[in-house]
């Protein structure tokens, strides 16, 4: 993985200094809040319900062991000992005190991590596939090219201020994992017919309360004009994105209302002229970047062989467990998704397992997946059983990778000012239901996906099956979609009616899968039946 040069230390370093006389004058009453807010966003740190809210930056989900065992250590020093890891693979922490703020910057500065521009109207952490530079379908390791984008979009003079946030993500895979097509910016690293390797720009895509696919606005960049035709885009939209409407202001209705043509052909021109200024970071600087992602010394003589006589850890390698490019390894998934529990959240000591288990068992290194939950890249299939029976005492070895009970879910109206419904109950109501029915297996792949309120932080649009929190005349009412995709035949889900409360919402998702049951073919999945049989069918059962 990457680690900081003396230009990254010293820029974390100095924005931990910067933003301590920043607390210190407001604590002594000499900033005010309307004049303190803007710098406490551009360090990650929100204003929520109950206290301040921070959000630790993940660069495309990638942390070291020792990473991990700071961020639980944060847990219990500034929080109350636990952690919630997000849909951008980064980690939040609800329970914070503006006083003991710039300490813990300083405690992640320490270990090459920070808060910078995890808010605000500026390009936010950049996130990528969390199987990369292990994946058996997979091009190349796209995080060397999320790294050098990560390092030129920080403080990018022109980009601080956007018309509003703006998130990127780069992949190398024919499967979307990580959500490309639903990004203001998607990149897929790809092989053209003539064999040379570039990368597919997709423009204009995200959720929130007008969910968009990004359309392709070029097919092939060569990689190394990466830089510049990213600034090209950003460019287009700095200059014409709106900034007297919020609602109207992400880049996605930009494109939408120039048309894709348009914002391309204005792209086309502004790269055109980057490419005569000479922006683009110079190879040696990809080279050695390249190097901190170099494949770690893996043991070719590693058996392919896994002892399946336990069955339960016989159904945890089945269902978290996916191919790795080498033999004799596995890439594990650690579910953060209990029967019952709070999607995405670890305790202090869970995190501090993970930790332990990414240093002996897969070459220290651990990543934060989109879905909220966590992942060894590079174990042994030798070493599974012994990690397992590790997950196992930890409270970690749930077997539901893809299924209904791994939930995406935003904090919702327990934590967020902006909520307008709870998302954290009915994800655990959904979670028990199907657990104790034992319908989870039966029903295979359904991604579910809840949030508390129309910007979407639990990505509902995207699910098989999505959830939407609503304010309904002061009371908490959840509207049922159907139909969302996030990977690579990437949908928008479809509300199918009249909204429920908190119960009702579960008993309609329980009537959705019954119909998938019924009605499903063989070697489909939810969404497939969905797509075949139309959303008539699903409506008349779960409204009768």
């Amino acid at each position: 993985m990457y680690r900081y040069d003396q230009y990254d230390q010293a820029m974390v370093d100095t924005r931990v200094a910067e933003f301590r006389d920043q607390v210190e004058r407001r604590l002594s009453g000499k900033l005010a809040e309307e004049h303190f807010r803007p710098l406490r966003l551009m360090n990650g740190l929100y204003l929520q319900l109950h206290a301040y809210m921070l959000r630790v930056a993940v660069p495309y989900g990638t942390l070291s062991g020792a990473q991990m065992h700071v961020l639980a250590d944060i847990a219990d020093k500034y929080d109350r000992g636990y952690g919630h890891f997000t849909t951008r693979q980064n980690i939040q922490y609800n329970w914070i005190k503006l006083e003991e703020t710039p300490d813990l910057l300083a405690d992640l500065a320490a270990v090459e991590m920070h808060a910078i521009q995890t808010s605000g109207n500026c390009i936010r952490n950049i996130s990528s596939d969390q199987y990369a530079g292990a994946a058996a379908d997979e091009l190349i390791d796209p995080r060397p090219y999320a790294e050098l984008l990560r390092q030129w979009s920080s403080f990018h003079p022109e980009f601080c201020t956007l018309p509003r946030k703006f998130k990127i993500c780069v992949i190398a895979s024919d499967t979307d994992r990580a959500a490309m097509k639903l990004h203001d910016i998607g990149i897929r690293i790809i092989r053209n017919d003539a064999g040379e390797i570039g990368a597919a720009f997709y423009v204009g895509g995200g959720m929130g309360r007008t969910p968009m696919i990004a359309p392709c606005i070029r097919e092939f960049v060569p990689l190394d004009q990466l830089v510049t035709y990213s600034e090209a885009c950003l460019r287009v939209y700095n200059r014409y994105g709106r900034r007297d409407n919020k609602y109207k202001a992400r880049i996605k209705i930009l494109v939408h209302e120039l048309g894709a043509a348009e914002y391309t052909r204005q792209v086309e021109e502004e790269f055109a002229h980057l490419k005569t200024q000479g922006i683009e970071p110079p190879i040696a600087e990809l080279e050695r970047i390249k190097t901190y992602f170099a494949d770690p010394a893996f043991d070719a003589d590693a058996s392919d062989a896994i002892d399946r006589s336990d069955a339960l850890f016989a159904r945890w390698v089945d269902r978290n467990t996916h191919p790795h490019k080498q033999k004799g390894y596995a890439i594990a998934t650690i579910s953060l998704k209990p029967v019952g529990g709070i999607p995405g959240d670890a305790s202090a000591h869970q995190m501090h397992v993970m930790a332990d288990l990414a240093r002996d068992y897969s070459f220290d290194e651990c990543r934060v997946t989109h879905a909220q939950n966590i992942v060894l890249a590079h174990v042994r299939k030798a070493d599974l059983y012994a990690l397992w029976q590790k997950l196992v005492a930890a409270d970690l070895a749930t077997a539901n990778l893809d299924t209904i009970g791994d939930i995406i879910a935003c904090p919702g109206l327990d934590y967020c000012s902006l909520a307008n419904a709870r998302s954290i109950p009915v994800a655990q109501k959904i979670s028990r239901r199907f657990a104790e029915s034992g319908k989870e297996d039966a029903i295979g792949e359904l991604k579910l996906k809840i949030s508390g309120c129309i910007n979407a932080c639990g990505h509902h649009h995207a699910g098989h099956i999505g959830i939407l929190g609503v304010d309904r005349k002061g009371t908490e009412n959840y509207q049922l979609l159907l139909g969302g995709c996030e990977g690579d035949d990437t949908s928008l889900g479809k509300i199918t009616g009249p909204g429920f409360d908190e119960d009702g919402i579960v008993d309609a998702v329980e009537k959705a899968t019954d119909v998938y049951l019924a009605q499903r073919q063989e070697g489909e999945r939810f969404l497939d039946t969905y797509r075949r049989i139309g959303v008539d069918i699903f409506k008349e059962a779960i409204y009768g």
